[in-house]
């Protein structure tokens, strides 16, 4: 099971106690997943249509236990390779549709033509928005309404590959509201146009967490922040690993050109006219190929720097690309 899986999973069986979170969740699952069928005759009939079995039982448990209302499920099979399940969810009776409608601020309601109101007689808001924002005013219930948006048309990458978490949506308005949600929440949510979805997403690990926590997704977070612990760790490790490689690879090749520079000033002057101090360094690191300037300065008599030993080993290096220039001269 991917990762992503497992947050519906958990998410798809926290149920708010609260019955307006429960109105916000399924606000949000109608809004992204769902469908009004709209007879000739003015009936309305809502269905929701989903390749993941969890959101397709937690709308269910959503309708039953907030309105206790009957639902008619059917399994299809999907086409293509993969072959995938599909879950349709619906209510088809015409007050049952209107009840869940006008509770999730899903339709706009107009004054009937002889100046009263209510009796069904409504315009369902374009692309399924909410028409008010009654519904998400309190902070638990937007809580609830990302999470049913998550559980609808969310995703979250593996996060041993990388950090990602989007909800797709179907128009610019409804991906505005639902950032608009999320960053009540702090976190810095932002758009991008995929094909035709508007996509609302999240790339650092840390809000990533956050995210889970806002959407009540303990478990989840407490995965996520064990992968990112070690993947912090591993990358250290990583980091220095690499750092004490580079320094080794420095000293070595600086190691091998003092040779060279040395043993070209044996082969041509010899050591017999260089000062005290160049000869004892010169045999010295002939001697010690493989030693650090720290260790060389404690093997002279008296013990040198490291300063004064690169200092020393700098004034080998001038005289042997002299020679050799004088050589070619």
């Amino acid at each position: 099971m991917s990762f992503s899986s497992k947050v519906k999973e958990e998410l798809s069986r926290q149920l708010s106690p609260a019955r307006h979170c429960q109105i916000a969740e399924l606000a949000a699952i109608i809004s992204l997943c769902g469908r009004v069928q709209i007879s000739e005759f003015g009936r309305y009939c809502i269905k929701i249509h989903t390749e993941n079995g969890p959101v397709a039982r937690k709308y269910f448990t959503l309708l039953q236990k907030t309105f206790n209302i009957s639902t008619d499920v059917s399994i299809r099979q999907g086409m293509g390779g993969h072959r995938t399940r599909i879950f349709t969810v619906g209510s088809r009776r015409h007050q049952d549709a209107l009840k869940v409608l006008q509770a999730a601020k899903l339709i706009r309601q107009h004054t009937r033509p002889d100046g009263g109101c209510g009796g069904g007689y409504g315009e369902v808001e374009e692309n399924l928005s909410l028409a008010q924002n009654v519904v998400i005013q309190q902070n638990c219930c937007r809580r609830a309404f990302i999470r049913g948006a998550f559980l609808a048309a969310g995703s979250i990458s593996d996060p041993e590959r990388f950090y990602h978490f989007e909800i797709a949506c179907g128009s610019g308005p409804k991906a505005e509201q639902l950032q608009g949600l999320i960053r009540s929440f702090g976190l810095d949510a932002r758009i991008t146009v995929r094909k035709r979805y508007f996509v609302v997403y999240i790339k650092e690990g840390s809000q990533i967490v956050d995210i889970l926590n806002v959407m009540e997704a303990p478990l989840s977070l407490m995965e996520l922040e064990n992968i990112r612990i070690l993947k912090e760790m591993r990358g250290s490790v990583n980091r220095k690993v690499n750092c004490e490689t580079a320094n080794i690879h420095k000293t070595v090749s600086a190691a091998v050109r003092q040779v060279e520079d040395i043993t070209t000033i044996r082969d041509v002057m010899g050591f017999g006219g260089l000062p005290d101090n160049l000869q004892e360094i010169a045999q010295l690191r002939l001697a010690r190929p493989e030693a650090t300037l720290k260790e060389l300065g404690e093997a002279l008599n008296p013990p040198v720097g490291k300063s004064g030993v690169n200092h020393r080993l700098r004034k080998l290096s001038e005289l042997a690309d002299k020679l050799r220039n004088e050589k070619l001269v």
